[in-house]
């Protein structure tokens, strides 16, 4: 007797299989012919994957666009200083409560583990003590991730450095940093060197917004993979964004991804936010600053898309949705080999797991109970579609749940139902 009994589901793989839940992890699977369950959700042809995850985001933010105006440029820079305005009036209560409706919002797209950069930079810390809250309040059913991110930088602003370590004795979980908007390129790299240092000694993730620029010379991503060598970090440091590699020389790419993969570090583009705030200063060729993926994948770089804004100072748009996200990537990266789109989906759940370091994750007995169960037939028809989420479940809790949603159309002479799946 099962809690929860997921029937006739197609994995990410093709295989199909039952699923059985018991308390908060996966109990059985396979043909459970006979079992029984207090809730059996009937996923026959559809697609039942480990939960989607997102490594990058800015929860502070969310959900705050138009405040105090509308980013007119659209440019990375001015969305800064609109966030540097609202970060110093906003209330730990405006905070939590925005927060809160974007993780509910998360929740019901199958998105159960997100890691937020919250802005260290104002000595009140309200956004890290807001986001503490709302980690607190979300944990039963999200995986809510912290990094203690110096938006303004960690030596350029008078507190910064300060501010960081306030953060992690509050108990955040991940060392930030954003060493190409230090003062200098020198400063830039002591940044580095002293972040991977905390991270090291506190025995910390580290995930730090490098080289976030269209400029071909800020190659922070270099000094910061040597400081990943140096202390042995591996897999528990990520570069977020990367977006000047975009625009590097192509020899010097050719030494530079060689000593990514030696460090072990991962790394985490953002294709919605990047192709849309790159380029900015671009007459045509305009470029769009997505960062190599295919390239790095090529090298055994663990590569993850983050989703990083939802109705912000930077990004107008956004729905939770990590498909989305996906989707997005795969067209400017030029991923559409089947193989590829397949990693694509994969990119989204597994690989962004292992760049989160979430024990226990994926679909296999002993694993945590976390799934959703998708309107598609498999991960390529997933990423085309975008489909409804049937089921989500949650660490053992059906927490949320929709009805099919076909087209009934009424034709001359005939009615016919009209399934998005082909």
């Amino acid at each position: 007797m099962f809690d929860i009994l997921v029937r006739g589901g197609t994995l990410p793989d093709g295989t199909t299989a039952d699923i059985g839940i018991t308390g908060d992890r996966i109990a059985a699977m396979g043909r459970l012919q006979g079992a029984e369950a207090g809730l059996v959700v009937d996923a026959t042809g559809d697609l039942v994957s480990p939960h989607f995850c997102d490594p990058h985001f800015h929860m502070d933010a969310t959900l705050s666009y138009g405040l105090p105006r509308v980013n007119a440029s659209g440019t990375l820079l001015e969305g800064i200083s609109l966030w540097g305005e609202l970060r110093d009036t906003a209330t730990v209560d405006e905070m939590v409560d925005r927060a809160v409706r974007y993780c509910d919002w998360a929740v019901s797209m199958g998105l159960l583990a997100i890691r937020s950069h919250v802005d260290t930079t104002p000595d009140h810390l309200r956004g890290v003590e807001a986001m503490l809250e709302v980690k607190s309040r979300v944990a039963p059913y999200l995986d809510l991730q912290l990094v203690a991110f110096p938006q303004d930088g960690l030596y350029r602003a008078a507190t910064g450095r300060q501010n960081v370590i306030r953060a992690l004795d509050m108990g955040v979980d991940v060392v930030g940093g954003i060493p190409h908007f230090e003062r200098t390129m020198e400063e830039g790299a002591d940044s580095l060197r002293d972040l991977a240092r905390i991270a090291a000694e506190r025995g910390l993730m580290w995930d730090v917004h490098c080289d976030e620029t269209d400029d071909p010379m800020s190659r922070h991503v270099e000094t910061m993979a040597r400081e990943v060598t140096r202390h042995g970090l591996g897999g528990r440091a990520a570069g977020s964004h990367l977006t000047s590699m975009h625009s590097m020389d192509n020899y010097y790419v050719s030494k530079l991804l060689p000593l990514i993969a030696e460090s072990g570090m991962t790394a985490i583009p953002n294709p919605l936010i990047n192709i849309t705030l790159q380029g900015r200063h671009d007459t045509y060729p305009k470029r769009r600053g997505l960062t190599r993926v295919k390239e790095m994948q090529a090298h055994g770089i663990t590569v993850g898309w983050g989703q990083d804004c939802v109705l912000d100072p930077w990004y107008s748009l956004g729905t939770a949705d990590m498909l989305d996200v996906a989707f997005m990537g795969l067209h400017v990266a030029q991923m559409t080999h089947p193989a590829e789109m397949a990693r694509c989906f994969d990119m989204v759940t597994t690989q962004n797991a292992r760049i989160m370091g979430l024990a226990d994750y994926g679909l296999h007995v002993g694993a945590r109970a976390s799934l959703v169960v998708l309107d598609a037939g498999n991960p390529t028809e997933a990423l085309r579609l975008r489909p409804d989420r049937l089921a989500v479940i949650s660490k053992g809790r059906l927490v949320a749940r929709r009805q099919r949603n076909d087209a009934q159309l009424t034709l001359p002479g005939r009615a016919e139902t009209v399934r998005r799946r082909l």
